[in-house]
Parts: structure tokens; C-alpha cells; sequence
């Protein structure tokens, strides 16, 4: 007898589209640093839960699959690396590894610690994981709109924030004399992720529903063969 394997993709989806929709809410609504809660759901839920609906899919031969899990849950593992490893307040404390200190004569703090970002480097990280998807996008052509849909919007989100980045970083002054024009652009990215991370839950609980009833409860479109 054959040994059946439940459909893990879901799971990743999830993973993905609530991490994604809470960050881009979070960080919409607030113009704002991030928080523990997303670190928190980074670590565990977009990023473990990413990678175990990735090594399952590899278990069920699914190559697609086991790339893009994996793939992203290590990407929300590494970008919570970046906002609280590489935090100039965490690096400022002085704590094991970061190495940050405080100046003992000016008590300002001194941040010798290979852990803090720049926003070129920021610009490098979100160009290269939006080329990355839009590579990705090309392999579900062949699968249904719905997924087509996640990954083509994914890979705007990634090229927007790479934008935004390479503003702060090459035009700081633009950034600091157009404070208003920076936060639309935020807000207009948030929107973006959003509906992104909302497009994936679609998925997570069409393919949900309608395995359990048997039946398309929720359409998900799949191409043509």
C-alpha cells in the first residue's frame, strides 16, 4: 500500500501570507521601526513553517515547491537577522556576538560590530530576492492564476523595496527634505505586500477547502495543459 502525504503547500502559504500581510499592516499603519511581534512570527511561523512545508513537498518530489519554501522561510529567517541582529540598539549594548560598545568619554555609542545594515546593502538584499522570484514566477505558468498572481506581486513588492532603499542610500537629502513623499511611498508598498500576503491565504484556504469538501469552493484558476 502506498503511503499518502498530506498536501503541505498550504502550510507554507500560510506561513508566508500572514508573516507578510502583518508586516506590511505594521509597518503601513505605523511608519515605523518593526517590532517583536513580527521578529517573533518571522522566526516561527514565515520562517520554520516555510521550511518544514518545504522539506515536506521535497519528501513528495515537488521541486517548485521545495524551492520556494525553503527558499522564503530562509528569507524571513535571515530578514529578522537583519532588523534585530543588525539593530544599532542591540549592536549599541554591547552584547555577545554584536561587539557594540559605548564610548566611555562621550558615552555615545560605538558600533564595531559586522552586524549592522546599510541601506545599500538593504538595496543589494531586496533586488537580488526580487529577481529571484521573478525567476520563480516563470516556473507557474504552468501551475494556476492564483499562484501566478502571489509570486508576479511578490516580485514588485521585493523591486519597491529595493527602490526605497536605493533613495535613502544615494539620496539621503531628497529623502530628509521629502519626508511626506518617502511615507506615501511606504504606504504604498505596505498596500502592495498586503494585498500580496492576502492573495496567499486566498490560495492556503482554497486548496484547504477544496480538498476537504471535494469540490472547487474557492476557484484558484489552474492553467490549461
Amino acid at each position: 500500500m502506498s503511503e499518502k502525504w498530506a498536501n503541505a503547500a498550504p502550510l507554507g502559504l500560510l506561513g508566508f501570507g500572514m508573516t507578510t500581510v502583518l508586516l506590511n499592516f505594521v509597518h503601513n499603519a505605523r511608519l515605523g521601526p518593526l517590532d517583536g511581534m513580527i521578529l517573533g512570527m518571522g522566526i516561527f511561523y514565515g520562517g520554520l513553517a516555510q521550511i518544514i512545508a518545504g522539506v515536506l513537498e521535497f519528501k513528495k518530489g515537488n521541486t517548485f515547491g521545495t524551492t520556494a519554501f525553503t527558499s522564503y522561510g530562509l528569507f524571513w529567517l535571515s530578514f529578522v537577522a537583519l532588523n534585530w541582529l543588525g539593530g544599532a540598539s542591540v549592536a549599541g549594548a554591547g552584547v555577545w556576538p554584536f561587539f557594540g560598545k559605548y564610548d566611555t568619554q562621550t558615552g555615545l555609542p560605538v558600533y564595531n560590530t559586522p552586524w549592522l545594515v546599510s541601506s545599500e546593502a538593504l538595496m543589494a538584499y531586496f533586488f537580488m530576492w526580487g529577481v529571484f522570484t521573478l525567476l520563480m514566477f516563470y516556473g507557474t505558468l504552468k501551475k494556476n492564476r492564483a499562484l501566478q498572481f502571489i509570486f508576479m506581486s511578490l516580485a514588485i513588492l521585493f523591486f519597491l523595496l529595493a527602490a526605497k532603499s536605493a533613495i535613502l542610500a544615494y539620496y539621503p537629502s531628497f529623502a530628509t527634505a521629502n519626508q511626506s513623499t518617502i511615507e506615501w511611498f511606504t504606504r504604498i508598498i505596505g498596500i502592495e505586500g498586503s494585498i500580496c500576503g492576502l492573495s496567499a491565504i486566498y490560495l492556503a484556504i482554497a486548496e484547504v477547502l477544496n480538498e476537504a469538501h471535494g469540490r472547487t469552493v474557492l476557484p484558484i484558476c489552474p492553467v490549461s495543459q
